[in-house]
């Protein structure tokens, strides 16, 4: 297993080097001068050039790219062009806005999801089931922005139970992390039932069943512990992806966090503050994916014995061919 980890964060390396590539290349040739925004309409072109070499923006993309890797690797993620402040400094205050968003929404979607599709699975075929699929499909269909809105209309603007701007207290996360928990509850809904129900059609439940245990005993003792399997999958990624998916929530209920934080940077043409955030989301997204899979790997003893299976098969023949 700690061969498997390390050969995982090895590829890691070539990835995000791409993706930085990429994000370099694509700021290089979006409209908009970081120079001209930072000194005006009114500045002359002569300013603009002289704050562009000051800048190094006038620098070849091979030479800026390496630059910012050099930077990167001495911990250094650069100034921003807007703020004058480190970007590392910033990030870090802004970073557990995120963090606490995504995770609270991740559990309330655990919350309401998996019951649901624990409710509809026990239930399949009947008027339980067929309407709580038809939500899960309409709130899976719909972007997490719409349920924003929503939310803000019905419970912000009508009522006025919560707030709609700010998470000071408490009662400002409730929105945002509800509206981002919609559309993933949904979907694990509809995961669980899937999946708990092609576990209740194994032989080894039908045998439980046989023996005369309660139908609750079978689904929850049996049924639910291979069935929930799979949604640590679908978990996994969805908190990798809400992390950099958090930017509309962040930006509609003004929550400081580093997805307002890039759309700030991307409006700007602050270059530091968006190679600098993209590469930090990307690379908490990698080492997410690749918790998930170990534990995975550890929960499953299928995925286990396979790959040791494995192993044992590669000594045999790098035996067989050294003999």
């Amino acid at each position: 297993m700690i061969r498997y980890i390390a050969k995982r964060l090895l590829l890691l390396i070539p990835v995000l080097l791409g993706i930085s590539l990429v994000v370099l290349i694509l700021i290089d040739i979006t409209p908009g001068d970081p120079a001209r925004m930072l000194l005006g309409a009114q500045a002359s072109q002569e300013q603009v050039d002289e704050l562009r070499d000051e800048l190094g923006l006038n620098d070849s993309l091979p030479v800026r790219y390496v630059r910012f890797l050099s930077d990167v690797l001495h911990g250094d993620f650069g100034t921003s062009l807007m703020t004058k402040r480190a970007v590392a400094d910033e990030m870090l205050e802004r970073f557990p806005y995120t963090l606490k968003l995504v995770t609270l929404g991740t559990i309330f979607s655990v919350l309401f999801g998996i019951p649901i599709g624990i409710y509809a699975a026990t239930h399949q075929h009947t008027w339980k089931d067929n309407g709580s699929m038809f939500l899960a499909l309409i709130f899976v269909s719909m972007p997490s922005f719409w349920f924003a809105l929503l939310l803000i209309r019905l419970f912000g603007v009508q009522l006025g139970w919560l707030p709609i701007r700010g998470v000071e207290t408490w009662l400002g996360w409730i929105l945002p992390c509800s509206a981002m928990a919609l559309g993933i509850a949904a979907l694990l809904a509809r995961q669980m039932r899937s999946d708990l129900i092609e576990v209740l059609r194994q032989d080894y439940i039908t045998t439980a069943r046989a023996k005369g245990l309660p139908e609750g005993k079978v689904v929850y003792r049996h049924a639910l512990k291979n069935a929930v399997i799979p949604i640590i999958m679908i978990l996994g990624g969805v908190f990798g992806s809400s992390l950099g998916g958090s930017l509309i929530t962040e930006m509609i209920y003004s929550i400081p966090g580093l997805g307002q934080y890039t759309m700030t940077g991307l409006s700007n043409r602050d270059y530091p503050v968006i190679q600098s955030t993209v590469l930090i989301l990307s690379t908490l997204f990698a080492i997410i994916i690749l918790l998930v899979d170990v534990v995975f790997a550890l929960v499953d003893p299928r995925i286990r014995s396979q790959y040791m299976r494995k192993r044992k098969q590669k000594k045999e023949t790098v035996r067989e061919a050294s003999a």
